[in-house]
Protein backbone atom coordinates (compact mmCIF):
# COMPACT_ATOMS: atom_id res chain seq x y z
CA UNK A 1 0.00 0.00 0.00
CA UNK A 2 1.17 3.39 -0.81
CA UNK A 3 -0.04 6.57 0.45
CA UNK A 4 0.16 10.04 -1.34
CA UNK A 5 0.47 12.77 1.09
CA UNK A 6 -0.72 16.34 -0.80
CA UNK A 7 1.12 19.26 1.20
CA UNK A 8 3.35 17.09 2.48
CA UNK A 9 6.00 19.25 2.85
CA UNK A 10 4.54 21.99 4.91
CA UNK A 11 4.27 22.12 8.41
CA UNK A 12 1.70 19.37 9.25
CA UNK A 13 2.36 17.48 6.10
CA UNK A 14 5.88 16.65 6.81
CA UNK A 15 5.10 15.55 10.27
CA UNK A 16 1.79 13.13 8.56
CA UNK A 17 4.88 11.85 6.16
CA UNK A 18 7.24 11.34 8.70
CA UNK A 19 4.69 9.56 11.14
CA UNK A 20 3.63 7.26 8.53
CA UNK A 21 6.85 6.10 7.56
CA UNK A 22 8.36 5.92 10.52
CA UNK A 23 5.57 2.90 10.97
CA UNK A 24 6.06 1.26 8.04
CA UNK A 25 3.54 2.64 5.96
CA UNK A 26 5.03 3.71 2.10
CA UNK A 27 4.51 7.50 1.32
CA UNK A 28 5.21 9.79 -1.91
CA UNK A 29 4.68 13.60 -1.54
CA UNK A 30 3.39 16.16 -3.94
CA UNK A 31 3.30 19.52 -2.97
CA UNK A 32 4.10 22.76 -4.86
CA UNK A 33 6.48 24.27 -2.29
CA UNK A 34 4.61 27.62 -2.01
CA UNK A 35 4.48 27.39 1.50
CA UNK A 36 6.52 23.97 2.08
CA UNK A 37 10.04 23.00 2.55
CA UNK A 38 11.71 20.09 0.54
CA UNK A 39 14.25 19.79 3.45
CA UNK A 40 11.09 18.94 5.82
CA UNK A 41 11.23 15.80 4.37
CA UNK A 42 13.56 12.66 4.52
CA UNK A 43 15.62 11.34 1.28
CA UNK A 44 13.36 8.77 1.52
CA UNK A 45 10.12 10.02 1.03
CA UNK A 46 9.69 10.89 -2.60
CA UNK A 47 8.99 14.46 -3.38
CA UNK A 48 6.69 15.33 -6.44
CA UNK A 49 7.18 19.10 -6.94
CA UNK A 50 4.11 20.07 -8.75
CA UNK A 51 0.53 21.81 -8.30
CA UNK A 52 -2.77 19.90 -7.65
CA UNK A 53 -4.03 21.90 -10.62
CA UNK A 54 -1.70 19.94 -12.92
CA UNK A 55 -3.88 16.80 -13.59
CA UNK A 56 -1.34 15.44 -15.88
CA UNK A 57 1.01 15.88 -12.78
CA UNK A 58 -1.21 14.11 -10.80
CA UNK A 59 -1.98 11.33 -13.11
CA UNK A 60 1.43 10.36 -13.25
CA UNK A 61 2.23 10.46 -9.52
CA UNK A 62 -0.87 8.21 -8.91
CA UNK A 63 0.36 5.60 -11.73
CA UNK A 64 3.79 5.72 -11.33
CA UNK A 65 4.16 5.07 -7.70
CA UNK A 66 1.01 2.79 -7.32
CA UNK A 67 -1.04 4.35 -4.87
CA UNK A 68 -3.79 3.02 -3.19
CA UNK A 69 -4.73 6.29 -0.71
CA UNK A 70 -4.73 9.96 -0.90
CA UNK A 71 -3.95 12.35 2.43
CA UNK A 72 -5.15 15.66 0.82
CA UNK A 73 -3.70 18.19 3.05
CA UNK A 74 -2.48 20.70 0.13
CA UNK A 75 -4.46 23.50 0.76
CA UNK A 76 -4.31 27.73 1.47
CA UNK A 77 -5.57 28.22 5.02
CA UNK A 78 -5.49 31.75 6.76
CA UNK A 79 -8.92 32.95 7.27
CA UNK A 80 -7.85 36.63 6.99
CA UNK A 81 -6.67 36.34 3.56
CA UNK A 82 -9.48 34.07 2.38
CA UNK A 83 -11.90 37.15 3.28
CA UNK A 84 -9.26 39.14 1.39
CA UNK A 85 -9.20 36.74 -1.75
CA UNK A 86 -12.19 34.46 -1.76
CA UNK A 87 -11.46 33.22 -5.62
CA UNK A 88 -7.57 32.26 -4.58
CA UNK A 89 -9.40 30.22 -1.69
CA UNK A 90 -11.99 28.80 -3.69
CA UNK A 91 -10.13 27.50 -6.75
CA UNK A 92 -6.97 26.08 -4.84
CA UNK A 93 -8.92 24.38 -2.66
CA UNK A 94 -12.36 23.24 -3.90
CA UNK A 95 -10.87 23.37 -7.43
CA UNK A 96 -7.72 21.65 -6.50
CA UNK A 97 -9.70 19.13 -5.02
CA UNK A 98 -11.78 18.50 -7.49
CA UNK A 99 -9.14 18.21 -10.08
CA UNK A 100 -7.86 15.67 -7.28
CA UNK A 101 -10.70 13.47 -6.57
CA UNK A 102 -11.26 13.36 -10.53
CA UNK A 103 -7.76 11.71 -10.82
CA UNK A 104 -8.63 9.64 -8.04
CA UNK A 105 -11.93 8.19 -9.20
CA UNK A 106 -10.15 7.52 -12.83
CA UNK A 107 -7.07 5.34 -10.82
CA UNK A 108 -9.19 3.50 -8.74
CA UNK A 109 -7.33 4.66 -5.41
CA UNK A 110 -9.97 3.20 -2.90
CA UNK A 111 -8.76 5.56 0.04
CA UNK A 112 -9.25 9.10 0.59
CA UNK A 113 -8.34 10.98 3.73
CA UNK A 114 -9.07 14.66 3.67
CA UNK A 115 -7.93 17.76 5.91
CA UNK A 116 -10.91 19.63 6.86
CA UNK A 117 -11.13 22.33 10.07
CA UNK A 118 -13.02 23.39 13.11
CA UNK A 119 -13.46 26.41 10.72
CA UNK A 120 -16.27 24.63 9.63
CA UNK A 121 -18.53 25.08 12.60
CA UNK A 122 -17.93 28.82 12.96
CA UNK A 123 -19.22 30.34 15.91
CA UNK A 124 -20.77 27.59 18.18
CA UNK A 125 -22.27 28.62 21.73
CA UNK A 126 -21.77 25.01 22.81
CA UNK A 127 -18.94 23.66 25.84
CA UNK A 128 -17.70 20.97 23.34
CA UNK A 129 -18.21 21.22 19.94
CA UNK A 130 -19.57 17.42 18.71
CA UNK A 131 -19.26 16.24 15.14
CA UNK A 132 -23.43 16.72 14.76
CA UNK A 133 -22.90 20.37 16.11
CA UNK A 134 -24.26 22.31 13.22
CA UNK A 135 -21.43 23.42 10.80
CA UNK A 136 -21.88 26.97 9.73
CA UNK A 137 -18.68 28.63 8.74
CA UNK A 138 -18.12 32.58 8.58
CA UNK A 139 -15.69 32.94 6.10
CA UNK A 140 -14.26 31.57 2.91
CA UNK A 141 -11.80 29.19 4.14
CA UNK A 142 -14.35 27.51 6.89
CA UNK A 143 -16.32 27.56 3.62
CA UNK A 144 -14.10 25.65 1.50
CA UNK A 145 -13.41 22.86 4.43
CA UNK A 146 -16.75 22.60 4.47
CA UNK A 147 -17.58 22.22 0.77
CA UNK A 148 -14.71 19.69 0.46
CA UNK A 149 -16.08 17.48 2.81
CA UNK A 150 -19.51 17.28 1.14
CA UNK A 151 -17.35 16.90 -2.14
CA UNK A 152 -15.47 13.92 -0.83
CA UNK A 153 -18.18 12.28 0.97
CA UNK A 154 -20.19 12.13 -2.27
CA UNK A 155 -17.25 11.07 -4.01
CA UNK A 156 -16.72 8.36 -2.34
CA UNK A 157 -20.60 7.01 -1.94
CA UNK A 158 -20.16 7.48 -5.92
CA UNK A 159 -17.30 5.62 -6.72
CA UNK A 160 -17.19 2.82 -3.65
CA UNK A 161 -14.51 5.04 -2.43
CA UNK A 162 -13.75 4.90 1.51
CA UNK A 163 -13.14 8.33 3.16
CA UNK A 164 -12.27 9.97 5.89
CA UNK A 165 -12.29 13.74 6.78
CA UNK A 166 -10.45 15.17 9.89
CA UNK A 167 -11.66 18.71 11.94
CA UNK A 168 -8.51 19.63 13.50
CA UNK A 169 -8.63 22.01 15.95
CA UNK A 170 -5.75 24.32 16.89
CA UNK A 171 -2.73 22.85 16.13
CA UNK A 172 0.89 23.82 18.00
CA UNK A 173 4.43 22.49 18.47
CA UNK A 174 6.95 20.61 17.05
CA UNK A 175 7.92 16.95 16.54
CA UNK A 176 11.48 18.63 15.87
CA UNK A 177 13.03 21.64 15.67
CA UNK A 178 13.18 21.56 11.79
CA UNK A 179 9.34 21.11 11.57
CA UNK A 180 8.43 23.86 13.18
CA UNK A 181 5.29 26.49 12.04
CA UNK A 182 7.30 29.20 10.21
CA UNK A 183 4.53 31.43 9.72
CA UNK A 184 3.21 34.09 12.36
CA UNK A 185 -0.25 33.49 11.69
CA UNK A 186 -1.45 31.19 14.64
CA UNK A 187 -1.20 32.21 18.43
CA UNK A 188 1.85 30.95 19.81
CA UNK A 189 4.24 32.17 17.16
CA UNK A 190 2.19 35.18 16.93
CA UNK A 191 3.73 35.70 21.12
CA UNK A 192 7.14 34.84 20.48
CA UNK A 193 7.60 37.11 17.16
CA UNK A 194 6.37 39.70 19.60
CA UNK A 195 8.51 39.09 22.70
CA UNK A 196 11.72 38.44 19.80
CA UNK A 197 11.14 42.28 18.64
CA UNK A 198 10.78 43.00 22.19
CA UNK A 199 7.16 44.16 21.90
CA UNK A 200 4.28 42.61 24.60
CA UNK A 201 2.19 39.98 23.13
CA UNK A 202 -1.53 41.44 22.43
CA UNK A 203 -4.51 39.51 23.21
CA UNK A 204 -7.81 40.23 21.08
CA UNK A 205 -10.19 41.25 23.70
CA UNK A 206 -10.55 40.28 27.44
CA UNK A 207 -14.46 40.97 28.25
CA UNK A 208 -15.93 37.23 26.43
CA UNK A 209 -17.94 35.29 28.52
CA UNK A 210 -15.48 32.86 30.09
CA UNK A 211 -13.24 32.94 33.19
CA UNK A 212 -11.07 35.57 32.68
CA UNK A 213 -12.94 37.24 29.74
CA UNK A 214 -10.57 35.82 26.82
CA UNK A 215 -11.51 33.06 24.38
CA UNK A 216 -10.94 29.61 25.47
CA UNK A 217 -9.87 27.03 22.51
CA UNK A 218 -8.94 23.71 22.37
CA UNK A 219 -5.04 23.14 21.15
CA UNK A 220 -3.54 19.69 19.27
CA UNK A 221 0.23 18.78 19.12
CA UNK A 222 1.32 18.39 15.52
CA UNK A 223 2.87 15.25 16.73
CA UNK A 224 -0.43 14.12 18.03
CA UNK A 225 -2.29 15.54 14.85
CA UNK A 226 0.17 13.39 12.72
CA UNK A 227 -0.54 10.38 14.99
CA UNK A 228 -4.17 10.29 14.32
CA UNK A 229 -3.78 10.96 10.78
CA UNK A 230 -2.05 7.59 10.61
CA UNK A 231 -5.15 5.83 12.72
CA UNK A 232 -7.68 7.36 10.33
CA UNK A 233 -5.48 6.11 7.44
CA UNK A 234 -5.60 2.82 8.50
CA UNK A 235 -8.90 2.77 9.82
CA UNK A 236 -9.81 3.23 6.08
CA UNK A 237 -7.80 0.43 5.16
CA UNK A 238 -9.48 -1.72 6.85
CA UNK A 239 -12.90 -0.80 5.59
CA UNK A 240 -13.07 -1.05 1.82
CA UNK A 241 -16.10 -0.17 0.08
CA UNK A 242 -17.24 3.35 0.57
CA UNK A 243 -16.89 3.24 4.32
CA UNK A 244 -17.36 7.48 5.56
CA UNK A 245 -15.55 8.75 8.58
CA UNK A 246 -15.74 12.47 9.91
CA UNK A 247 -14.43 13.02 13.40
CA UNK A 248 -12.54 15.92 15.43
CA UNK A 249 -8.93 15.74 16.49
CA UNK A 250 -8.14 17.92 19.53
CA UNK A 251 -7.58 17.32 23.21
CA UNK A 252 -11.17 17.99 24.69
CA UNK A 253 -9.86 20.68 26.88
CA UNK A 254 -9.79 24.41 26.96
CA UNK A 255 -6.87 26.69 27.17
CA UNK A 256 -8.00 30.90 27.76
CA UNK A 257 -5.69 33.02 25.60
CA UNK A 258 -4.40 34.78 28.92
CA UNK A 259 -3.33 31.05 30.25
CA UNK A 260 -1.41 30.42 27.25
CA UNK A 261 0.35 34.09 27.59
CA UNK A 262 1.40 32.62 31.11
CA UNK A 263 2.22 29.68 29.86
CA UNK A 264 4.78 31.24 27.15
CA UNK A 265 5.95 33.65 29.45
CA UNK A 266 7.23 30.92 31.89
CA UNK A 267 8.46 28.92 28.95
CA UNK A 268 9.80 31.70 27.40
CA UNK A 269 11.41 33.65 30.35
CA UNK A 270 10.06 36.69 28.94
CA UNK A 271 7.45 37.98 31.44
CA UNK A 272 6.01 41.21 29.71
CA UNK A 273 2.67 41.92 30.32
CA UNK A 274 0.28 41.67 27.55
CA UNK A 275 -1.70 44.36 26.22
CA UNK A 276 -5.46 44.00 25.95
CA UNK A 277 -6.65 44.92 22.50
CA UNK A 278 -10.12 45.13 20.57
CA UNK A 279 -11.82 41.83 19.88
CA UNK A 280 -11.14 40.62 16.78
CA UNK A 281 -14.62 39.78 14.10
CA UNK A 282 -15.44 36.17 14.28
CA UNK A 283 -13.48 34.88 17.46
CA UNK A 284 -15.96 32.36 19.13
CA UNK A 285 -15.58 33.03 23.14
CA UNK A 286 -14.73 29.27 23.19
CA UNK A 287 -14.26 26.35 21.06
CA UNK A 288 -13.37 22.91 22.43
CA UNK A 289 -14.00 19.76 20.87
CA UNK A 290 -15.67 16.56 21.87
CA UNK A 291 -13.04 13.73 21.33
CA UNK A 292 -15.25 10.81 22.26
CA UNK A 293 -16.59 9.70 18.27
CA UNK A 294 -12.33 9.62 17.32
CA UNK A 295 -11.59 7.59 20.75
CA UNK A 296 -14.11 5.27 20.05
CA UNK A 297 -13.60 4.84 16.25
CA UNK A 298 -9.75 5.12 16.21
CA UNK A 299 -8.75 3.85 19.70
CA UNK A 300 -7.15 7.28 19.38
CA UNK A 301 -6.52 10.15 22.23
CA UNK A 302 -3.59 12.99 22.60
CA UNK A 303 -0.58 12.27 24.66
CA UNK A 304 1.06 15.74 24.68
CA UNK A 305 -0.27 18.30 26.85
CA UNK A 306 0.06 22.48 26.29
CA UNK A 307 3.08 23.20 27.95
CA UNK A 308 4.56 20.23 25.36
CA UNK A 309 3.46 22.41 22.64
CA UNK A 310 5.14 25.85 23.62
CA UNK A 311 8.47 24.10 24.43
CA UNK A 312 8.43 22.43 20.96
CA UNK A 313 7.73 25.57 19.13
CA UNK A 314 9.72 27.39 20.87
CA UNK A 315 12.66 25.27 20.19
CA UNK A 316 11.84 25.45 16.84
CA UNK A 317 11.13 28.92 17.20
CA UNK A 318 14.94 29.67 18.38
CA UNK A 319 16.53 27.64 16.04
CA UNK A 320 15.33 29.56 12.79
CA UNK A 321 15.37 32.96 14.47
CA UNK A 322 18.95 32.62 15.89
CA UNK A 323 18.29 36.40 17.55
CA UNK A 324 15.82 35.24 20.20
CA UNK A 325 17.20 34.58 23.09
CA UNK A 326 15.85 33.37 26.59
CA UNK A 327 14.18 36.66 28.43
Amino acid sequence: MTWLITGGAGYIGAHVARSMTAAGERVVVLDDLSTGFAERLPEEIPLVEASLLDREAVDKVLAGHGVTGVVHLAAKKQVGESVERPLTYYRENLHGLTVLLDAVVAARVPRFLFSSSAAVYGVPDVELITERTPAAPINPYGETKLAGEWLVRATGRAHGISTGCLRYFNVAGTALPELSDIGVFNIIPMFFDRISRGEAPRIFGDDYPTPDGTCVRDYIHVADLAEAHLAAARHLAGRPGGHDLTVNIGRGEGVSVRELAALVAEVTGDRTEPVVEARRAGDAARAVASVELITRELGWTATRDVRAMVESAWAGWRLRRPDAQDG
